[in-house]
């Protein structure tokens, strides 16, 4: 069953809201490596944002290349489709946040993420951000659907 558009937006901001974790995908020289994370969406769809060391291949490979792919699976949701959980995919480059909003960024994901106050606060971390420029939502083998991020995704 199709949905609008702004139905589709709905779902997936329910959707990063109500879960915190995710796998990340990056890749070198075609090697893909597969991280789980811990993320915060800001400014509704348009980025999502994680932390990771410095001194990781995750990190080491975004520098090469800042393509990522991000992975939700619907863990937190009543179960809706048939039984099966959703699926997102956020399709984004990690661009630079800017000095003058990096610490109210930093803020908004320790709300979301308490427990990591001493791993944010290491002169070791770096706190990133992805700029999304598509969503996969799969909630079955044939029931998979697109939504391109816009200037309407920011909710």
């Amino acid at each position: 069953m199709a949905q609008e558009p702004n139905d589709i937006q709905g779902t997936i901001l329910r959707m990063l809201e109500r879960n915190r974790l995710a796998v990340l995908a990056t890749q070198c020289d075609g090697q893909p490596h597969a991280s789980l994370m811990a993320f915060t969406p800001l400014e509704g769809l348009r980025f999502l944002a994680f932390a990771t060391y410095r001194e990781t291949l995750k990190y080491a490979n975004i520098q090469q290349d800042p393509r990522v792919a991000i992975l939700v699976e619907d863990r937190e949701s009543e179960t809706r489709y048939s039984g099966q959980r959703l699926v997102l995919t956020a399709f984004g480059e990690v661009i630079v946040t800017p000095e003058e909003e990096r610490d109210a960024y930093i803020a908004r994901h320790l709300t979301r993420h308490p427990d990591l106050q001493n791993f944010l606060s290491s002169s070791e971390c770096e706190f990133m951000r992805v700029a999304v420029h598509a969503y996969q939502l799969v909630g079955g083998i044939d029931d998979v659907r697109w939504y391109e991020v816009g200037e309407s995704a920011a909710i």
